[in-house]
């Protein structure tokens, strides 16, 4: 598996990130801090680099900080012995990506160049939660299995809401349901078929960590659940007959935004029968089968970003997790408001841990 890391990485303007230079290390990237001064923003700026997309906004135009009309974040990324550049600039609301100066041909071609991926405090909700948690992993992990999954995606949102749209202005007899209702099945059945590839791989991931550091003999499942029926045709004339339901819900009744990723502790639903102890095992064994499916498929470590986890996991899951990156061998950032309680196991030395402080957006570096 190849080796990738940001060599260099410079913000402007980007949240409460005026002007940030900094060079991480190849290992471990410790980013310390009071609350409020910069510590997630700066993780957020790098999975904007990695993918152009944020973790906490679906609006570009939210990143660019207070009385700014533009925010840009850049990085020089070393992928075994090949640099390249790679640049995300936000102006009016609209994102303008580069890989080495020039513009990629989609956003999902940009998205896998250089996976990333992210474990901040709100996995936590992963098998307690709602499926919306859910459903954002699986589709992160289809994006590195076929970037058709993104197209996929985009194309069923827009389908889904155009019906709904239909539905409510021009009733349940519009002439251009049928067609709409041809793309959602079109687009949902291959988002769906997606998504279930991406379970099957993670569940084997997932259940094979867990069975390291959950409870012992608690036997983990995990799988898709689809709401529609597989087939184009069945799924759009299941929509036809569920004109009227959706009008009065106010939303499709099925399809892949409803469908779900089946979290099992032996024969249960997790949700129901798990012990806090248990779900933060599960939530751990999904969190590191994404490192490990993502890594297989593009052949690549993904950089991972670890937001303040440390706060959110036991002392015996916190150590498996660590474990698990020494292992592993890749680049990661943390943030902690405690670097001192941050034991990578890896010494001081720049070839293995790097520290930074924050304070009010400017960064430094602490020793080294």
């Amino acid at each position: 598996m190849r080796s990738l890391a940001i060599e260099s990485l410079s913000v402007r303007g980007m949240r409460n990130l005026a002007e940030v230079d900094i060079e991480p290390g190849p290992r471990f990237n410790v980013v310390s801090g009071a609350n409020g001064q910069g510590k997630t923003n700066l993780l957020e700026a790098i999975y904007v680099l990695c993918t152009s997309k944020s973790f906490r906004t679906a609006r570009p135009g939210d990143l660019v900080a207070h009385g700014g009309d533009v925010a840009s974040v850049r990085g020089r990324f070393r992928e075994e012995d090949v640099a390249r550049e790679q640049s995300v600039g936000v102006r009016a609301g609209a994102r303008m990506v580069r890989i080495d100066a020039k513009r990629p041909p989609t956003l999902a071609a940009y998205a896998v160049t250089s996976p990333v991926v992210l474990f901040h405090p709100g996995a936590v909700t992963l098998s307690s939660g709602s499926g919306s948690e859910r459903r954002r992993l699986l589709d992160r992990v289809a994006l590195h299995l076929s970037t058709e999954a993104l197209v996929a995606f985009e194309g069923y949102t827009r389908a889904l809401r155009e019906r709904q749209r239909a539905l409510e202005t021009r009733g349940v007899g519009a002439s251009d349901l049928s067609e709409w209702e041809e793309l959602v099945a079109r687009h949902g059945a291959a988002l769906a078929d997606a998504r279930a590839a991406a379970a099957e791989k993670l569940a084997a991931e997932a259940i094979a960590v867990f069975a390291r550091i959950g409870a012992a003999g608690a036997r983990l499942e995990v799988g898709y659940v689809r709401t529609a029926p597989s087939g184009v045709d069945e799924y759009r004339d299941e929509l036809a007959r569920r004109r009227a339901q959706d009008l009065r819900r106010g939303s499709a009744s099925i399809g892949p935004h409803r469908d779900d990723l089946r979290i099992d502790l032996d024969g249960h639903p997790a949700r129901g029968v798990a012990s806090q102890g248990q779900h933060r095992a599960i939530v751990l064994a999904l969190e590191l089968a994404e490192i490990v499916t993502i890594g297989r498929a593009r052949d690549v470590r993904p950089i991972l970003l670890l937001d303040d986890v440390s706060s959110e996991l036991d002392r015996e899951r916190t150590a498996a997790l660590f474990a698990f990156l020494r292992e592993e061998k890749g680049q990661v950032f943390l943030s902690t408001t405690r670097a001192e309680l941050i034991d990578t196991g890896a010494g001081t030395g720049a070839s293995e841990r790097r520290d930074f402080e924050v304070v009010a957006g400017r960064f430094h570096r602490v020793g080294g």
